[in-house]
C-alpha cells in the first residue's frame, strides 16, 4: 500500500511512495503528529539522482523490519531538497558543524519544534568502517529520547542558539574592484592543478562560475594567464570521461583529479552552466573544440531532458540495469574491449579502444573503461571517429537508459534559458533560441501564474506548492535577460523586471544583504542565508548580477545600488576563497567594467545585432529594435535613431554613449573588452 507520498509531485518522493515506512513530506502536519505521539521526527532528506540516497533506500527504508521499528518510534518525513533548499541548506548547516562533514542522504533528528540533536549521512544495514548501522542509530535516538529527554533538550537548544548565533553574511564595506579582482587571481593560481586542469584535488567540480569570472577578467585586462587557466581546463573536461563522448553533456563531477571517471549523475543546472561557458570561451578564442562542446551539450539538452510542456528535467540517474539485469552505476555508459568489437567487429573495435582510452584492464569497474580523448590528435581520420562514434552510440541506445527525474525546477531552467539563447545565437542555431523561447514561456505561464510569485518546481504541466527561493528569482531573471538581448522582444526584460522587483521587496535585508528565502516564506529554525557557489551560482550573487543587468537596461538607480549593496561580500570573500564566489567575481568584472550597454537600433538578427551579441566586454547588456516601437519595449533605444538610414549602434555606460557607428568592425573593437 502506498503511503502519503504517492500525492506529492516530487519524482524523488515518488520513488519512496511504496516504502513500508509511514513516510510525511514536511508539513506542519508531520510535526503535529510527533508532538501528539510524543516521539521524535527523522528527516531524511536526498535527491532522485543521488546514488547513496538509492543505497540506503533499498537496505533500510525497503526493509519491512526497519520500517516497523521506525514507524513505532518516530515520524519519518522525507524531503526533496531540490525541491526545498531552504530545508536542506538549514539542517545541512546544522550536520556539517556538528560533525565537520556532510552530504547525502542526510540523515537528521529532531523534535516536535523542529530542533535537530542528532546527524548523520548514510548509515548501512549492519556496522561497518566504524560506522554503527541504521538500526543502531534509530535504538540509541529512541533510548535518548525516552531516558534522557532533558539531555536532548539540551543539545537541540544549544544547536538552535549556535546557528541563531553565527552571523548573518552582509553586504560589507563597498563593492570589489582592481585589487580584489587581482588578489582573486592570484589564489586562484595558486589552487590551478596546472597538469590536470581546473582546481583542488579529487574528486573535482566542473569550475563553471570560475571559469566565466576568467573569461572575463580576460576580457576586460587581457591577463593571459586568466585565459590560459579557462582553455587548459576546458580542454581537460571535454577530453575526460566526465564529457560523454559519445552523446555530449556532462556528468556531475569526476572522482578523479585528472576527469577519467566520473559520478554518472548528469544534471540539468552543470550542462546549463558548461553549456554557457564553451559558447564564451569559443567566443573568446574561436576554439573549434569550444564550439563543438557547446552545441553538443545544448543537443544533449534538448534531446534528452526536454519534458512535453517545453521545459528542462532536473537530471538523469547515475544508475542503470547492466546487461546482467543489476543496477549499478555507470552501466549505460562504460565499455569492455569485448563490447567495442561487438558493436564494431575487429579492426575499429582496436581503433575505438586506442583513441577512446578503453583497456582490458578498465578504468573503471570489472573491467569496464569509461570513454575519453585518449588518442585524440591531429592525425586521427575525423570521418572514421564520427562514424565510430555513431555506431557506439547507436549501439549504446540498445542498452537500458538511467531513469530521468522529470521534475522542472525553476533556477535550473533559467540557467538553461540563458545557454541555448546565447549558444543559439551565436551559432545561427535559431532551434536553440526557440527551445529557450518555449521553456521561457513555461516559467511565466505555470511558475509565475498570475501573482509574479515564483514556484520552484513543477512536473507535468502541474504547479508544486514550494515557494521559489533567491536562485529562482536570480537565475529566472538571467535568462529572460538574455532572451530579451538575443530576441529583442521587451516582454522579457519587462518580466525580468518583475523577478527583481520581489527580490527587492522581500529577499533584500540591511546592508546590502540578501536571504535566500522571502519573508513571507516558512520560518525554519534559522533564515538560511549563503553568499558562496555550490554546483550553481549562489542566489544571493545570481541576483546581484541580473539586478546589475537591469540596472544597466534601464537606467534603475535602485536596481543598481541593490547589485552594488549584495556585491560588498564578494570584496570581502573574493580575494580569500575566489573558488567558492565565482559567480560574484564575474558579476564584479562587468560592474568594474560598466557595464557596457549596447543599443542597437536596427533588425534584431542584422549584422551589428550579432556582433553586438559576439562582444566580449563583460556582462554587456544588449537591446535591440527599430523606430518607436523598440524605443517602448528598451528604455536603451530611446533617442538612439539611425544614422544617415542605417542600422546604427551606441555604445554607453550608465546611458553616456560614445559616438554612434554604423560599421560592424568598429563596433565589434569597442566591445573587445
Amino acid at each position: 500500500m502506498a503511503n502519503r507520498l504517492a500525492q506529492t509531485t516530487s519524482p524523488y518522493l515518488l520513488q519512496h511512495a511504496d516504502n513500508p515506512v509511514d513516510w510525511w513530506p514536511w508539513s506542519p502536519e508531520a510535526f503535529e503528529e510527533a508532538r501528539r505521539r510524543d516521539v521524535p521526527v527523522l528527516l531524511s532528506v536526498g535527491y532522485a539522482s543521488c546514488h547513496w540516497c538509492h543505497v540506503m533506500a533499498h537496505e533500510s527504508f525497503e526493509d519491512a523490519e526497519t520500517a516497523a521499528y521506525l514507524n513505532a518510534h518516530f515520524v519519518p518525513v522525507k524531503v526533496d531538497r531540490e525541491e526545498r533548499p531552504d530545508v536542506d541548506a538549514v539542517y545541512m548547516e546544522a550536520v556539517q558543524a556538528a560533525t565537520g562533514q556532510g552530504g547525502w542522504p542526510m540523515t537528521v533528528f529532531l523534535t516536535a519544534d523542529g530542533e535537530p540533536f542528532y546527524f548523520g549521512t548514510y548509515f548501512p544495514p549492519e556496522p561497518r568502517h566504524g560506522m554503527p548501522s541504521f538500526r543502531q542509530v534509530l535504538e540509541g535516538v529512541r533510548a535518548a529520547w525516552s531516558d534522557r529527554r532533558e539531555e536532548v533538550a539540551e543539545v537541540a537548544g544549544r544547536i538552535v542558539a549556535d546557528l541563531a548565533g553565527r552571523s548573518l553574511a552582509h553586504g560589507g564595506d563597498g563593492v570589489p574592484g582592481e585589487a580584489e579582482l587581482a588578489q582573486a587571481l592570484l589564489r586562484l593560481t595558486r589552487d590551478y592543478d596546472e597538469k590536470h586542469g581546473g582546481f583542488g584535488g579529487a574528486p573535482k567540480f566542473p569550475p563553471s562560475m570560475t571559469i566565466e569570472f576568467l573569461l572575463r577578467h580576460h576580457a576586460r585586462t587581457g591577463s593571459e594567464g586568466a585565459l590560459e587557466m579557462a582553455v587548459d581546463t576546458c580542454a581537460a573536461m571535454a577530453g575526460g570521461g566526465i564529457y560523454d563522448q559519445l552523446g555530449g553533456g556532462f556528468a556531475r563531477y569526476s572522482v578523479d583529479r585528472e576527469w577519467v571517471v566520473p559520478h554518472f549523475e548528469k544534471m540539468l543546472y552543470d550542462n546549463a552552466l558548461l553549456c554557457r561557458v564553451y559558447t564564451h570561451l569559443w567566443r573568446a578564442t574561436g576554439s573549434d573544440l569550444a564550439r563543438r562542446v557547446a552545441l553538443e551539450t545544448a543537443d544533449f539538452m534538448v534531446r534528452e531532458l526536454r519534458t512535453a510542456e517545453g521545459g528542462f528535467a532536473s537530471a538523469l540517474d547515475a544508475d542503470s540495469e547492466d546487461a546482467q539485469g543489476r543496477h549499478v552505476e555507470g552501466a549505460y555508459y562504460v565499455w569492455t574491449p569485448a563490447q567495442l568489437r561487438e558493436a564494431l567487429g575487429e579492426e575499429d573495435a582496436e581503433f575505438a579502444a586506442g583513441y577512446f582510452g578503453v583497456t582490458e584492464e578498465g578504468t573503471f569497474e570489472e573491467g569496464s573503461s569509461v570513454l575519453r580523448l585518449a588518442a585524440a590528435g591531429p592525425d586521427e581520420d575525423p570521418a572514421r571517429v564520427a562514424d565510430v562514434r555513431a555506431r557506439l552510440l547507436a549501439a549504446r541506445e540498445r542498452r537500458v537508459r538511467p531513469e530521468r527525474d522529470d521534475k522542472i525546477v525553476a533556477a535550473w531552467n533559467g540557467l538553461a534559458v540563458a545557454a541555448l539563447a546565447e549558444t543559439g545565437a551565436c551559432f545561427g542555431r535559431p532551434d536553440l533560441v526557440e527551445r529557450a523561447t518555449e521553456a521561457a514561456d513555461l516559467l511565466v505561464r505555470l511558475h509565475m501564474g498570475d501573482t509574479a510569485r515564483l514556484c520552484r518546481t513543477s512536473k507535468d504541466g502541474r504547479a508544486g506548492d514550494n515557494a521559489g527561493v533567491l536562485e529562482d528569482y536570480g537565475d529566472v531573471a538571467e535568462g529572460f535577460l538574455a532572451l530579451a538581448s538575443v530576441t529583442g522582444e521587451g516582454a522579457w526584460l519587462e518580466f525580468a523586471g518583475f523577478m527583481l522587483d520581489i527580490v527587492l521587496e522581500r529577499f533584500t535585508g540591511e546592508g546590502g544583504q540578501l536571504y535566500d528565502t522571502a519573508d513571507d516564506a516558512e520560518q525554519l529554525i534559522r533564515r538560511p542565508q549563503d553568499p558562496t557557489d555550490n554546483a550553481t551560482p549562489a542566489g544571493w550573487t545570481a541576483a546581484a548580477g541580473a539586478l546589475l543587468s537591469y540596472a544597466a537596461h534601464t537606467g534603475s538607480e535602485a536596481h543598481r545600488a541593490a547589485a552594488e549593496g549584495a556585491l560588498g561580500v564578494v570584496k570581502a570573500l573574493g580575494p580569500k576563497a575566489p573558488r567558492f564566489i565565482g559567480w560574484g567575481l564575474a558579476v564584479a568584472e562587468a560592474l568594474v567594467d560598466g557595464p557596457r550597454e549596447v543599443a542597437v537600433a536596427g533588425p534584431v538578427g542584422g549584422e551589428l545585432h550579432r556582433t553586438a551579441l559576439l562582444g566580449r566586454a563583460p556582462g554587456a547588456v544588449v537591446a535591440v529594435g527599430e523606430g518607436a516601437e523598440g524605443a517602448a519595449e528598451f528604455p536603451l533605444l530611446v533617442d538612439r535613431p539611425l544614422v544617415g538610414g542605417a542600422p546604427t549602434a551606441y555604445v554607453c555606460r550608465h546611458f553616456v554613449c560614445d559616438a554612434p557607428t554604423t560599421d560592424a568592425a568598429e563596433l565589434a573593437r569597442k566591445l573587445g573588452g
